[in-house]
């Protein structure tokens, strides 16, 4: 027969154990449906350098990105108060895009790394957060934070673009590092991968495409964060059955 302090111990280690697994499962949980809805929704923009324009790049993924991670910041803040969702949510979609990236476009795919890279939104996480720390705020924090994710993407991966956009006289054409790299590098036959991406782009603003994209991109996550807090607040109410 067991003894009570056997139980005790064996009953603290059996949820010691529950917990790390259950804590294991909501990270692969979380990072696989941020994946999954980036892949869904705006892959290409995600998955080859020469989609990473100057018109749709700065708009398309920042808006999708910010779904889930204001969605479960808003259950953390209101249940914990712990300004830390953001970071977390971008921290597990990055490692396990490079790890994507890698194993299937790299390994299998045959493409190089310098191709498929996963942009940068960890820095734009990180002030998302910190506007909650300071203002407490969850309006101040759509209204400052959330348009500064959308702002400050084309900066923040301009270190790692601005070699894929040199110009290249290539048989006569003009082209970017990216465009040829994406026409020397096969995918698939369809029209969107055997041609420039960025061809018709916003011309009437003078060639200021990216500027006005990044601010639209702002206000587009503003709104995009609200939204999504709300369905957060709306999914981490408590219901109770009063009468069966």
């Amino acid at each position: 027969m067991r003894t009570d302090a056997e139980r005790l111990a064996q009953t603290r280690y059996l949820e010691r154990n529950v917990d790390i697994m259950l804590i294991g499962v909501i990270i692969l949980a979380v990072a696989g449906a941020t994946i999954f809805v980036m892949s869904v929704t705006i892959g290409d923009w995600e998955f080859w350098a020469d989609w990473k324009d100057r018109r749709f790049w700065p708009l398309a993924p920042v808006a999708a990105l910010i779904i889930i991670p204001a969605g479960i910041s808003a259950a953390f803040w209101s249940r914990f108060r712990l300004p830390i969702t953001c970071t977390a949510v971008v921290l597990l979609y990055s490692l396990f895009r490079w790890v994507s990236s890698y194993i299937n476009f790299h390994v299998f795919g045959g493409y190089p790394m310098s191709f498929v890279w996963p942009s940068v939104f960890i820095p734009l996480a990180i002030i998302v957060d910190c506007s909650l720390v300071i203002t407490r705020s969850v309006f101040l924090t759509g209204l400052g934070g959330a348009f500064l994710w959308g702002l400050l993407v084309y900066p923040a991966n301009w270190p790692l673009m601005a070699a894929f956009h040199e110009p290249i006289i290539y048989n006569g054409e003009m082209l970017t590092t990216a465009d040829l790299m994406g026409f020397e590098y096969i995918r698939t036959g369809l029209p969107e991968y055997v041609r420039v991406v960025e061809r018709s782009v916003l011309r009437t603003f003078g060639d200021a495409v990216t500027p006005l994209t990044a601010v639209f991109a702002g206000f587009v996550c503003t709104l995009v964060f609200y939204v999504s807090w709300m369905i957060g607040l709306l999914l981490n109410n408590q219901a109770w059955v009063k009468k069966i």
